[in-house]
């Protein structure tokens, strides 16, 4: 009997110990970090090989920090990523959460890294609203469960018409598709992701701002234990202290490049000043891959706006902005050379060419190829499933664009191999290239193109 009290107390003593024991030593133990984030070009997100994303870099350096791995959790909405941190089933949520009053009553924020106002957004040619009372009459959906919500109650108070919808399947770039597509008037958007998707979505216009400058925080759940908080504003004290934060906020936020997809009078002068240095290269590569050279210049003004030194936030450089892994496999030394660029790519592009299937015809091949040159090609054959599901053909490029898009909702990215994916960033891409291989053309009255482009494609469909 004593024998078995004893051992009870040393249960109970060791069930105590292990209740008490901090959430800090927690994960070190564990020897993971357990992260929930978002996917967005500000958060989280999935190109190629890479991961990238200003709160994916902040949460692996703070990982390495702690000597553990990093764990990232997406769950299908923001209104799941506040409910898993407010009941401990993840460390930190990682999301770009504006800190509010009404969420500092659930969860617990760290310190303040970086400040954002929320922004109305609207489509170019459809009337700019002048204030908040102009978008009474027309169609606004926000997030569920975000900042912005509680923002438009608060002006609901002072305007009872005010009226909105929350959408709890669409994250902020989903929403700003569907204003570009005219499928919804307005949403409401921070000004970091605004300018994250601006490049991509160029019809996209902010009429004003809807609130005064908000703090971003990372969060985390409620306790009396500090250890992992203490330790949270240790590492922000010290990448400020470094550095390191403003150079990280700087990489994402301050000067992202942004090409104006719709400015063609941008081409045009840039045709005149930038383009004569390399033509001789794109019709030299074009002639040994076997691509019309206008092609080549078209997918490099797209990629770089023919600027040798180009960089993008996730490290890729050069007029055909090369990845690592891509300058590696074609043996470029230097991915800033035009000359090593421009073959690489065009090399690169061929191979991808000759890899598609056979089904492809020629006069929906080299549309493909672009796409998955931009995606990869296992994003690409995804998509090709999903269009085949469908009940469409997925040798058509009409119908695998239609598609493409699906790659960003969790419905059907769960269901392929290589999982989420910008989809609808490599329909935009090809169509972009298609609308310069127009204008290049048009300046070159005596090219006869060897790839044959179909009529330019209408905007993005109601897929998304």
């Amino acid at each position: 009997m004593k024998r078995l009290i004893i051992f009870l107390l040393a249960v109970c003593m060791t069930a105590a110990c292990s209740e008490a024991q901090p959430h800090l030593q927690q994960i070190q133990d564990r020897g993971e970090l357990r992260v929930l984030s978002r996917y967005s070009l500000t958060s989280y997100y999935v190109k190629g090989d890479t991961l990238a994303g200003f709160e994916y870099e902040l949460a692996q350096r703070f990982a390495e920090r702690l000597g553990v791995d990093l764990k990232v959790i997406v769950p299908d909405n923001l209104g799941n990523v506040l409910s898993l941190i407010e009941q401990g089933k993840a460390d930190i949520a990682a999301a770009g959460l504006t800190v509010t009053e009404q969420r500092k009553n659930r969860i617990r924020f760290g310190p303040v890294y970086h400040e954002v106002t929320q922004q109305l957004v609207y489509k170019h040619g459809t009337g700019k609203p002048k204030d908040i009372t102009d978008i009474t009459d027309g169609q606004l959906e926000v997030v569920a469960k975000s900042s912005h919500v509680e923002q438009l109650a608060s002006l609901q108070e002072e305007i009872p018409e005010l009226d909105w919808r929350e959408n709890e399947e669409l994250d902020n770039s989903g929403l700003l598709e569907l204003v570009q597509l005219e499928l919804i008037d307005y949403t409401v958007v921070d000004s970091n992701e605004m300018s994250a998707n601006q490049g991509l979505l160029p019809e996209l216009r902010v009429a004003f701002d809807i609130s005064e400058p908000q703090p971003l925080g990372w969060a985390m759940p409620l306790s009396d234990d500090d250890s992992l908080y203490l330790e949270v504003l240790a590492f922000f004290h010290d990448m400020e202290a470094s550095g390191e934060l403003d150079k990280l906020i700087e990489k994402y936020y301050g000067h992202i490049r942004r090409f104006d997809y719709v400015d063609t009078r941008a081409v045009h002068r840039r045709i005149q000043t930038h383009l004569p240095r390399y033509k001789d290269m794109f019709q030299q590569a074009g002639e040994q891959f076997g691509f019309d050279w206008h092609l080549l210049a078209a997918m490099s003004y797209q990629e770089s706006h023919w600027n040798p030194e180009a960089v993008s936030s996730t490290g890729v450089k050069g007029l055909m902005m090369l990845t690592r892994a891509t300058a590696k496999e074609m043996d470029v030394t230097d991915r800033e050379d035009p000359e090593q660029s421009i073959f690489a790519g065009a090399g690169y592009l061929a191979s991808i060419y000759e890899r598609l299937p056979d089904g492809i015809q020629p006069a929906d091949r080299i549309w493909f190829a672009l796409a998955a040159y931009n995606i990869g090609m296992g994003h690409l054959e995804d998509a090709r499933v999903l269009t085949e599901i469908q009940g469409k053909d997925p040798n058509l490029w009409t119908d695998v664009r239609e598609h493409l898009p699906l790659l960003s909702k969790q419905k059907w990215f769960s269901q392929t191999r290589y999982g989420y994916a910008r989809g609808s960033e490599p329909v935009r891409y090809v169509q972009n290239i298609r609308r310069y291989l127009d204008i290049l053309l048009h300046h070159d009255d005596a090219a006869v193109p060897v790839i044959e482009a179909p009529p330019v494609e209408e905007p993005l469909p109601a897929a998304l």
